[in-house]
């Protein structure tokens, strides 16, 4: 009888048929859609996105930040200065997730 914990095998976008899922696992956590949000319009440092999204917390903020970079949708520039600088852009894979986003905000408009 095999260990089930040892079974497992998460899937990755690669073993995923569903064009949705694989969106969603790139796109990651709750957080993922009001960084881009705020990408939208322009370059921001971790400061200004912290401020413009309620509730988010530096810890959950960071782990978005990572993940969408780790995925190719934004760009992280770190500049030398004290305390370091760090300015967030979308890249061009982020940058088409525009029409998503827009799809939501005027489904949200509709119907909520």
């Amino acid at each position: 009888m095999g260990n089930k914990a040892n079974s497992y095998i998460p899937k990755t976008p690669d073993h995923i048929e569903c064009n949705i899922e694989k969106t969603l696992l790139v796109l990651g956590g709750k957080w993922a859609f009001l960084v881009l949000r705020e990408l939208f319009c322009g370059t921001r440092r971790f400061g200004e996105l912290q401020r413009s999204i309620p509730n988010v917390s530096p810890r959950a903020l960071t782990s978005t930040l990572r993940h969408l970079e780790v995925q190719g949708v934004l760009e992280r520039t770190v500049y030398p200065t004290v305390p370091v600088t760090v300015e967030y852009t979308l890249t061009p894979k982020g940058m088409d997730l525009h029409g998503i986003c827009k799809e939501m905000k005027l489904w949200a408009a509709r119907w909520t």
